[in-house]
């Protein structure tokens, strides 16, 4: 097993060989000595972004961008900690959010590289899982409205972020939307896609612009402690439908390992470790442990033959499932 000692690019001098700071400086932090010392930060309500609970982990941090974190220490020469952060102090309503900017932490952990505002802010790890995070509009209103006069409620801090929804194609019409008006939630649980899911149920919104997977992944089960209104997303494909679904022109990537302040030269040093490990063994076990298969990137460990298209990355116009199933298909011209 080939082990990278990283500061710069491939090829470049290694960090124990190099005088100076081996990762860029935290206020308060002791950097490394003989090796980049990263601290990587996510918060812990999501499907892949949570806290763990024993076997797993003690409640500390969990998920698959925190497996792959501690996975790159296999193939590299570097210290990783992850610790807990609220996504609003990551990325907030458009910009760049205050731990971040404090440099609480060097990056938080799964974001997806969209277009837009978040290019202008942030620089971005390449992705450990392949460009799958389609957006969709969840609505009563059929997939051949423009929104023209509508009012679509963003899931703020999340991708997509609300400014990419004029970059992405109606797949039924095959024109961009327009004439629309982004609105923020009219309430506040502390989580934003169960926030901005009230505001369309509450008759405030038209639409929602969100990924078009998060209805599923926000489908409760046992074992879980989800803080979101599982009565009311049991309500997909009978209260709320997508009527748009496969839409990527929002994103540059996909899921990436960290997000980090422009500038910061974090990618440079994590981007080596990222591409050796997305070969390894342990990159295909953990993302057989999330269910994640489908969306990592494939290497001489995964299964042959396995290129399923899910249903939330088709296009509209390709499906064959009904709104009752949660994904409508274009309406009959």
């Amino acid at each position: 097993m080939f082990r990278l000692a990283v500061l710069g690019a491939l090829g470049g001098a290694s960090a124990s060989g190099m005088c100076g700071p081996k990762e860029p400086p935290l206020p308060g932090i002791m950097g490394g000595k003989d090796k980049p010392k990263i601290i990587l930060g996510q918060d812990g309500d999501g499907a892949n972004a949570y806290l763990g609970v024993p076997p797993e982990s003690d409640f500390d941090v969990a998920g698959i961008g925190h497996d792959i974190a501690h996975g790159l220490k296999e193939v590299c020469d570097i210290d990783i900690i992850t610790a807990e952060m609220r996504w609003g102090d990551c990325w907030d309503n458009g910009a760049i959010g205050a731990g971040l900017a404090a440099g609480e932490v060097h990056g938080c952990m799964t974001y997806t590289h969209t277009h837009g505002a978040r290019t202008r802010w942030m620089e971005f790890s390449d992705g450990i899982l392949s460009n799958n995070k389609p957006a969709g509009r969840e609505t009563a209103y059929n997939g051949a409205s423009d929104l023209n006069g509508l009012k679509v409620v963003d899931v703020v801090g999340w991708a997509p972020t609300a400014d990419t929804l004029a970059l992405v194609e109606n797949k039924c019409t095959k024109s961009r939307f327009t004439g629309f008006t982004i609105v923020n939630p009219t309430v506040s649980t502390g989580n934003a896609n169960q926030d901005a899911l009230t505001t369309l149920m509450n008759g405030d919104a038209d639409a929602m612009w969100v990924y078009a997977d998060q209805a599923k992944n926000y489908q409760c089960t046992d074992g879980m402690t989800p803080n979101w209104d599982c009565t009311m997303w049991a309500g997909f494909g009978t209260t709320f439908a997508y009527i748009q679904t496969g839409l990527f022109g929002h994103a540059k990537g996909g899921t990436t390992l960290a997000m980090s302040k422009k500038g910061s030269g974090l990618a440079s040093i994590l981007n080596p470790c990222i591409a050796l490990f997305k070969e390894t063994k342990s990159y295909y076990d953990i993302c057989v442990k999330h269910d994640m298969v489908a969306s990592c990137f494939q290497n001489s460990h995964f299964p042959a033959g396995d290129n399923t298209t899910l249903v939330y990355e088709t296009p509209t116009d390709q499906l064959t499932t009904t709104c009752a199933q949660g994904y409508c298909p274009c309406p009959a011209v």
